[in-house]
């Protein structure tokens, strides 16, 4: 049986950078949050290298775990020692345009492997069913090599590096993952008919243009609770979009799933929960207001979510 390279196989790198992590922070007697930190991001790397043998029970506690840690404040990054402004100028003069090239390469790797798939139907290596995730991790891992080949940093400089740049990030790196696995629990839970129930009631639904405005404003509202589209969108479309606008007024499903998607993602472009896109740039660029980005985009948000209403409107029903 030829070893295949699959999905799994970078989840258990992944964790063992994380357990790195954990017993780097356990070490620092400097830090001022240095147990909590530690088995914050020691549990995580357990969830990564043993989630698929642990029991789901055991998976669900490591995740509340996580949940107090962060909760009580138990998760904290230790004062940065970032070099001088004059030291990033230098090194940035020195590489030049060679600096991109790391991240580059990811995109370029999952294009080349796709194309590849695409004329021979397989890769050589690759579990053909993770084709996509697989090369993505493939990508990143030729990055790291040619980072360090440009920069000519220690082979522990990356975990040193990427340890600083968790801590800065935080518990709000799994916030998303963990809103879209409550966005599946709330379908599975029947969420959907209840929010079909109430909409039904409140809104004058026999109108297509309601029905419309009810299922964009739906989907950016529901994101901006969960923070995340993906987990919005089974809700949502399963409690407005397919009764309302499919099935009561035989609007084209496509169509309204496409536009419905982009509403969502204004709604992510307006909340603090969506952290990875709107709290984590405010972190890692320092600046003073950890909301400078939602206000940045709250008007441009607004402004696409009501040409969404628009073009649905003018759209859904014509095909």
């Amino acid at each position: 049986m030829k070893l295949q390279l699959g999905i799994e196989h970078f989840y258990w790198l992944v964790g063992l950078i994380l357990a790195l992590v954990a017993i780097r922070i356990g070490r620092d007697r400097d830090h001022p949050r240095r147990w909590g930190s530690a088995l914050f991001w020691g549990l995580l790397a357990t969830v990564f290298i043993g989630g698929k043998w642990l029991p789901p029970v055991a998976v669900g506690y490591a995740v509340l775990g996580m949940v107090v840690l962060a909760a009580t404040k138990q998760v904290a990054r230790p004062p940065t020692n970032s070099t001088s402004k004059e030291e990033r100028a230098a090194h940035a003069i020195r590489l030049g345009n060679a600096v991109f090239w790391p991240a580059l390469l990811i995109p370029i790797t999952v294009v080349a492997v796709a194309l590849w798939v695409a004329k021979w139907h397989s890769f050589p290596g690759i579990d053909p069913k993770q084709t996509t995730l697989v090369s993505l991790g493939l990508g990143a891992l030729i990055g790291l090599g040619v980072a360090l080949r440009n920069t000519g940093a220690r082979i522990g400089e990356p975990i040193q590096e990427g340890s600083r740049l968790l801590e800065v990030i935080g518990w709000s790196l799994v916030l998303p993952q963990f809103l879209a696995a409550l966005g599946g629990i709330f379908a599975k839970a029947g969420v959907g008919q209840v929010v079909a129930d109430g909409v039904a009631r409140a809104l004058p639904t026999q109108y297509p243009l309601v029905a419309v405005m009810a299922y964009c404003v739906g989907m950016a509202l529901f994101t901006i609770i969960m923070g995340n589209a993906f987990a919005a969108f089974p809700v949502i479309t399963l409690g407005i979009g397919l009764p309302l606008i499919v099935q009561q007024h035989h609007g084209d499903p496509a169509i309204m799933a496409a536009i419905g998607m982009l509403s969502g993602y204004c709604g992510t472009l307006l909340t603090p929960m969506a952290a990875n896109f709107n709290l984590v740039p405010a972190l890692l660029l320092e600046l003073p207001d950890k909301h400078a980005v939602i206000k940045a985009q709250a008007p441009i948000a607004v402004v696409i979510l009501a040409a969404n209403i628009v073009l649905m409107y003018a759209c859904v029903f014509r095909f």
